[in-house]
């Protein structure tokens, strides 16, 4: 063990523009939200590894002695990982009584825990308590298991020695080098395909890195000196399949091939123009004629997606409620319910976002004033997180 305690966070995600269009191979723009989860990482002497989830009220430990056998033929990979070791994690969905086809939140965690754990670990376990608290609500589409392993990530190479401590005693949070963040993304990656099977890699990404990303046909490209854009976040709580919503935009595809495409083509635009005015934006400075074009994006955008049929009842309210306002709103992510973001300018009175809250809340959604492009996964000092917390 390198160190006796350290602290990491990394941010959830949403998709800005491409929800849908991006499953066939057009551009999409992710983001970082600033909520956070947070990770406590302690060096114990009991011999024992704790995993505490108090978000999804999981508690959990086991004793060195009784993993140690699950390392039976591993292999340590510090540094080239690339695929996940079915092997392990077959030996331990039977330790765990975790069968493949769960989809359970917590048991999932904890499969992810352990098999990072014994992986960075494989060449001898360390006694450590592992404690991950967050801001973001599970199930959401809002990046919550990315963050989850981002943190995992970070905090357990860290705590093993293959990433330097960027935090210095005069500072209260720092960031990786490049090679080092790197790496945290890779293995964060494991993480999500244990948890989601075939991820697309662009959620770890976003929680890794910070920011903004563009996603086009399996490359991602952070964008550089993006600004950080205030919003309004609903949860509107209602329940909904992706897997059924993608399928539902295929179908309508595959009946209507010449009015679709032209459909998905056009949210490629959006999202390409609304990469260009944050361009602007990070060059020359927010201005009231780009703040214009970003509404107007939004609202082309979420017209497209219910084109698509992937908006409700839901999202239409929501759109309602801001747009009396003069505030625009989309949905984000799969749609069908779910989470949708308003674009809050520079100048938004605070009295106009507190009614737009109470407002939406009445309609019985959860609402968040946050920011997107913030930081990606950090190191912070333990002054620091109890200001935060």
């Amino acid at each position: 063990m390198q160190a006796r305690e350290l602290f990491v966070s990394a941010p959830g995600k949403v998709i800005l523009h491409g929800e849908h269009s991006v499953v066939h191979g057009k551009v999409a723009l992710a983001v970082s939200l600033n909520l956070r989860t947070f990770l406590r990482l302690q060096s114990t002497s009991s011999g024992e590894v704790h995993i505490n989830l108090p978000n999804i009220d999981t508690f959990l430990s086991w004793d060195i002695t009784a993993l140690q056998p699950l390392l039976a033929g591993c292999k340590a990979e510090q540094g080239g990982l690339k695929e996940l070791d079915a092997d392990l994690l077959k030996r331990l969905r039977e330790f765990t009584g975790i069968s493949e086809d769960s989809t359970d939140t917590r048991s999932m965690a904890v499969l992810a825990f352990l098999y990072m754990y014994l992986s960075v670990f494989a060449e001898s376990l360390a006694s450590i308590t592992v404690s991950v608290w967050s801001e973001l609500p599970t199930g959401a589409g809002l990046g919550s298991s990315a963050a989850y392993n981002v943190c995992l990530s970070a905090a357990l190479l860290s705590a093993r020695g293959n990433l330097s401590y960027p935090l210095t005693p005069q500072q209260e949070s720092a960031r990786w080098s490049k090679e080092e963040m790197e790496l945290i993304n890779r293995w964060a990656f494991m993480g999500e395909k244990i948890i989601h099977g075939n991820p697309s890699g662009v959620d770890n990404a976003v929680c890794t890195w910070g920011g903004f990303l563009r996603y086009h046909a399996g490359n991602i490209t952070p964008l550089s000196w993006v600004p950080i854009l205030r919003i309004l976040l609903t949860n509107t709580k209602v329940p909904r399949s992706t897997k059924v919503l993608v399928s539902g935009v295929k179908d309508k595809m595959n009946k209507f091939p010449s009015v679709m495409k032209p459909v998905l083509e056009s949210v490629s635009a959006v999202s390409c123009a609304c990469e260009q005015t944050l361009t602007e934006m990070a060059a020359h400075g927010p201005s009231a004629e780009l703040y214009n074009i970003l509404e107007e994006l939004i609202d082309i955008n979420q017209h497209h997606l219910n084109v698509m049929g992937v908006g409700h009842s839901s999202l239409d309210t929501l759109c309602r409620v801001t747009l009396a306002r003069g505030l625009h709103s989309k949905l984000t992510g799969a749609g069908g319910g779910g989470c949708g973001i308003t674009l809050l300018r520079p100048e938004t009175d605070t009295s106009v976002i507190q009614s737009t809250v109470e407002e939406l809340k009445a309609c019985g959604f959860d609402c968040w004033e946050t920011s997107i492009g913030a930081p990606g996964v950090q190191q912070h000092s333990s002054a620091a997180l109890s200001q935060d917390k």
